[in-house]
């Protein structure tokens, strides 16, 4: 389980770290097309954008994993144990409760661009919806829909040619972050359960940031 578990934090880390790396290039390319060449890359901005937004919210599921997320935990810590768990199974189950309705949403928003019915119901799905309308046919602003994806017109444009890329791609990230997230909490849950965790977050940057300060003056006296 862990040698999995280590296997899929390597393809998030290396899709999250494969993002922010075309980002980076994308961005540096567009800078010296204008200021270099008097050019501008068009759609370089609303890419910059969407893979901004796919790294937001897939890293914010990434760091529900691993407990990154900042935490308050000043009364957590002078609880005794049993206590401190029964803490930590409230705000996990508070947690899946909320990322349940932001997934909810994500795809009610999403699934019509995909040409597939969202959930009936306002807090929680009672069904799928009978009667939608397909907006498969949506299109970004700029970003020129690539040729290696042409199937798609056949499957969500009823033929018609794309010539932009269709929303779907870039909303996708919305259902799929918040799915990720959704079963990250459930799995947080799950270590409150047995014993392997006694919070769900736990993130101390800032004092290992001082505590490595003060190693680095002590070294200097």
């Amino acid at each position: 389980m862990d040698h999995e578990n280590g296997y899929i934090d390597r393809i998030e880390e290396t899709l999250i770290a494969s993002i922010l790396g075309a980002m980076t290039v994308i961005t540096f390319a567009n800078v010296v097309m204008r200021y270099g060449f008097n050019q501008n890359i068009l759609w370089a901005l609303e890419l910059t954008v969407f893979l901004f937004g796919w790294l937001v919210l897939l890293g914010a599921s990434y760091a529900v994993k691993k407990g990154a997320h900042l935490g308050v935990d000043i009364v957590i810590n002078i609880l005794p144990p049993k206590p401190r768990r029964i803490m930590g199974l409230v705000a996990v189950a508070v947690c899946i409760g909320f990322s349940f309705l932001l997934l909810k949403g994500a795809w009610d928003y999403w699934a019509n661009f995909a040409n597939l019915p969202g959930t009936e119901g306002r807090w929680f799905p009672l069904g799928f919806e009978d009667k939608y309308r397909d907006k498969g046919w949506y299109e970004v602003n700029d970003i020129p829909h690539p040729a290696v994806l042409g199937w798609m017109e056949t499957v969500f444009n009823e033929g018609e040619d794309y010539e932009k890329l269709p929303r779907m791609l870039p909303y996708a990230v919305l259902p799929l972050s918040m799915a990720l997230m959704f079963y990250r909490f459930l799995q947080a849950g799950w270590f409150l359960w047995i014993g392997k965790i006694d919070r769900v977050v736990a993130s101390h940057e800032v004092e290992d940031e001082l505590q490595e300060v003060r190693e680095q003056m002590k070294e200097a006296d």
